[in-house]
């Protein structure tokens, strides 16, 4: 079906987008890269210990990689499958959380 057909392709650009990106290549995760507004700032300080320390780990030595010009062997890249991006939840509890603070300061301005 056209669905079916479509869905392959957008999987295709998914994956093309995901390493044409390059962070992969120094095995970082999407959400190792996204810039830190307030709201990012927030829900990275919510992750729990565990996935804080892989963040920072993959910070690190992607920062060292890069100030020596290099990147991994292919087989170490990340893999547009092993994505977990694992900040996802936690910033839109933050966006959520301050959507409905907004809301509340906006019901006691009336």
């Amino acid at each position: 079906s056209d669905l079916s057909t479509s869905g392959k392709w957008l999987d295709r650009i998914q994956k093309w987008y995901y390493n044409a990106a390059g962070f992969n290549k120094l095995r970082l995760m999407r959400d190792d890269t996204i810039y830190e507004d307030e709201d990012v700032k927030q829900a990275i300080r919510r992750l729990p210990e565990n996935l804080y320390n892989d963040r920072m780990f993959h910070i690190k030595r992607a920062l060292d990689l890069t100030m020596k010009h290099q990147i991994l062997p292919k087989e170490q890249w990340t893999k547009y499958e092993e994505e977990n991006f694992y900040l996802e939840l936690y910033l839109k509890e933050v966006i959520w959380e301050r959507k409905e603070r907004r809301m509340e300061w906006t019901k006691i301005k009336v």
